[in-house]
């Protein structure tokens, strides 16, 4: 069952193409890994993938709901009415570089503050399936903690907890641990394995090239806008087809 599906999507700023003609497709309870050098559109692609950015042209569904569509080849997308559009973002959920966290709320009300809010939970549910999440994240003791007291690790452990709060379809990771130090990468990398162990839908913009081998089904590799290569994890990142995907690799040890 396909969760989303991209096709075509151009997206530019200013007179700079950023997205050239990208199409995937992501199925249910795979995860989907997305290298690449910066600047080659990835974290756009993220921001267009979640209504953070309006693609100029394309397709983009998440399975009966369309995001946007172009109605003819040179004709701009239109987006759905806001009712559908409201719908389409309960359907995925979003963990960003910089933890986003607000910092006048509690841990346990950060997560608890949407599904209370949008869904309409009440306080007590919400409570519960908050504090079942921070033992899913190893942060169970740290429910009535405030971001200032935690490290950089543990608050995007929090920032994982909340997106699943709203039990999305798919989950968006836009390089989780780049604004981390090293030794706090290893934590949110093992939160994120396991959800892939209990078949999470995820799309992982990483620069951990070790990690998008274990732990991704397909790797696609881009650059200035376009897919150039993806696959099989081992095939892609092992023994790449393309000389450009060759060359970026080549920055990086043997082993990731």
């Amino acid at each position: 069952m396909s969760i989303l599906e991209v096709k075509n999507i151009q997206k530019s700023f200013g007179k700079e193409r950023v997205l050239r003609d990208i199409s995937l497709n992501v199925q249910q309870g795979e995860v989907l890994a997305v290298i690449g050098p910066s600047g080659s559109g990835k974290s756009t692609l993220l921001r267009c993938a979640t209504l953070l950015e309006e693609i100029d042209f394309g397709y983009i569904a998440y399975g009966d709901l369309v995001m946007a569509r172009s109605e003819g080849n040179n004709e701009r997308a239109v987006y759905s009415a806001a009712p559908v559009l409201r719908q389409i973002r309960r359907r995925f959920g979003l963990v960003f570089q910089s933890f986003n966290l607000f910092p006048h709320f509690s841990v346990l009300r950060n997560i608890t503050e949407a599904p209370v809010r949008v869904e309409g939970k009440s306080r007590e549910e919400a409570e519960q399936q908050a504090r079942a999440l921070l033992d899913k994240v190893g942060l169970s003791e740290k429910a009535d903690a405030y971001p200032c007291e935690l490290s950089g690790g543990q608050q995007q452990r929090v920032a994982i907890a909340r997106a699943l709060a709203m039990q999305p379809d798919i989950l968006f990771f836009d390089e989780p641990t780049s604004a981390l130090d090293p030794e706090l990468t290893g934590e949110i990398l093992k939160v994120i394995r396991s959800l892939a162990q209990e078949k999470m839908t995820m799309v992982i913009v990483t620069h951990e090239m070790a990690f998008a081998r274990d732990v991704s089904d397909r790797v696609i590799f881009m650059d200035d806008g376009v897919i150039v290569e993806q696959g099989d994890p081992q095939q892609v990142l092992e023994n790449p087809q393309s000389e450009r995907t060759r060359a970026f690799l080549s920055r990086f040890s043997h082993n990731g």
